[in-house]
């Protein structure tokens, strides 16, 4: 046995040798051929086929839902509260009886001022009896005054008291009108004991209990509130980013939780100029309207809002990251610092941006078509840069109105990076969007 093992030690360097060699061959004739291949062969490619599909531009916010018309129902008068007519939830008409107030201390207001006016009555017919009779004696001085049968004493003295028993009675009206005036108020204060509704709709909520006392005199007590459930209005908070692309008529929709994809469409209709500022977050409040004929929407509901800035359907779609845009310059003679006079027909010669800045550059994903660059790859392996022209976009996809043909293959950045004729790096087609696939 040892001398089997003496005569195979001396070969086994030359068999290490030999396997190294080949192995450094390979290796140097592998990369030989690998700098010599095609750039475009050198990375694997990923592509997007393009095809028809719906695209939307949107701007998401949230919002919360409240009646578009609604009234605070509130005691006008001070009192303890009796009775509550209606429950949260009933359906009410206008004029309906809502609650009462306790009317024992109004009803004595009216009483006492009913009394005062009667007693300011008869004193007027007592007045009215003393100017007639002081009228009287102002005729019979009078005439024995041209006889020279009295004194000038006690014809000035009749007149005197003429005069007098007039201007008491002029008195006592006014007494009777502010009188009467009152016992208006009082009976008023006396009706407003009695809560009528002011607009038919649903009782959403009652804030006051039976038995509570009610003081009117610093602020109105709200007992209740009624809303108008067939139409409800979305108030959604936009950030400042975004208010510039809401326009008044624009087109929304909305999603709530638990809808199950269910969605309420409508048109915006206002946007308040004045924002709230929350942790320094700037918002402004967009308002728009929804039917809710089946009562399906309630107060306070917390609702996903979409802005459809622009909108294709059945439309040629690719990935926005397969774009190549620029943007858009100004017209010559356009005031330095001016937003206004951006020009869309030629583009400036500025460095091709990619990602998400490229769905947003030019054309803000609903305006005008815009020009883009694309490569797309040929039949034979072959890339073939092309001019395309932009219609919607968003930072997923965009519409190409001209320039491609639904199935052709566009090429999308490399993922990996590093290839020196490939397309820039940037993100590949996102879950969801057009078809796409590894070409090796």
């Amino acid at each position: 046995m040892s001398k089997t093992n003496s005569k195979h030690t001396p070969r086994r360097p030359w068999l290490s040798g030999l396997a190294l060699a080949i192995l450094l061959a390979a290796g140097g004739y592998g990369g030989w051929r690998y700098y010599q291949a095609p750039a475009s062969q050198q990375h694997a490619q990923l592509t997007a086929t393009v095809q028809r599909g719906d695209l939307e531009n949107l701007v998401t916010a949230t919002g919360a839902l409240q009646p578009r018309d609604y009234v605070d129902v509130g005691a006008q008068v001070s009192g303890q509260l009796t009775t509550i007519h209606v429950e949260v939830g009933d359906q009410v008409r206008e004029g309906d009886l809502l609650a009462e107030i306790d009317p024992t201390v109004l009803q004595a207001k009216v009483d006492s001022s009913r009394a005062q006016l009667r007693n300011l009555k008869a004193q007027l017919e007592e007045k009215q009896s003393q100017l007639t009779l002081a009228g009287l004696q102002y005729k019979r001085q009078k005439n024995l005054l041209a006889e020279q049968a009295t004194s000038t004493d006690s014809f000035q003295t009749a007149e005197a008291e003429l005069r007098s028993a007039r201007a008491q009675i002029e008195a006592l009206k006014a007494q009777i009108d502010q009188t009467e005036s009152t016992l208006r108020g009082d009976e008023a204060n006396l009706g407003y004991a009695r809560i009528y509704a002011p607009m038919s709709g649903t009782v959403v909520s009652i804030s006051a209990r039976k038995g509570q006392t009610l003081n009117s005199n610093q602020q109105a007590p709200v007992i209740l509130q009624i809303a108008d459930l067939s139409t409800m209005t979305v108030q959604t908070q936009v950030s400042e980013a975004d208010i510039s692309k809401l326009k008044v008529g624009m087109p929304v929709y909305f999603t709530t939780l638990g809808s199950q994809g269910r969605r309420w469409e409508g048109t915006l209709r206002k946007v308040e100029p004045t924002p709230t500022v929350t942790n320094n977050v700037v918002l402004y409040n967009a308002l728009f309207d929804v039917p809710n004929p089946r009562g399906a929407l309630m107060t306070q509901m917390t609702a996903q809002v979409f802005f459809v800035v622009g909108a294709a359907r059945d439309a040629l779609l690719v990935p926005a990251a397969a774009l190549e845009m620029s943007a858009p310059r100004r017209r010559e003679g356009a005031a330095a610092g001016n937003g206004a006079g951006w020009s869309g027909d030629k583009a400036a010669p500025a460095a091709p941006m990619a990602g998400a800045e490229r769905s947003s550059a030019g054309m803000a994903g609903g305006g005008r078509p815009h020009p883009a660059k694309i490569k797309v790859l040929k039949a034979d392996g072959s890339v073939e840069e092309r001019s395309v022209e932009v219609g919607v976009t968003n930072r997923i996809q965009a519409q190409i109105l001209s320039g491609l043909s639904e199935g052709e293959q566009v090429l999308l950045p490399n993922v990996a990076g590093g290839s020196r004729s490939g397309p820039r790096s940037g993100a590949g087609a996102p879950a969801g969007g057009p078809e796409s696939r590894m070409r090796l």
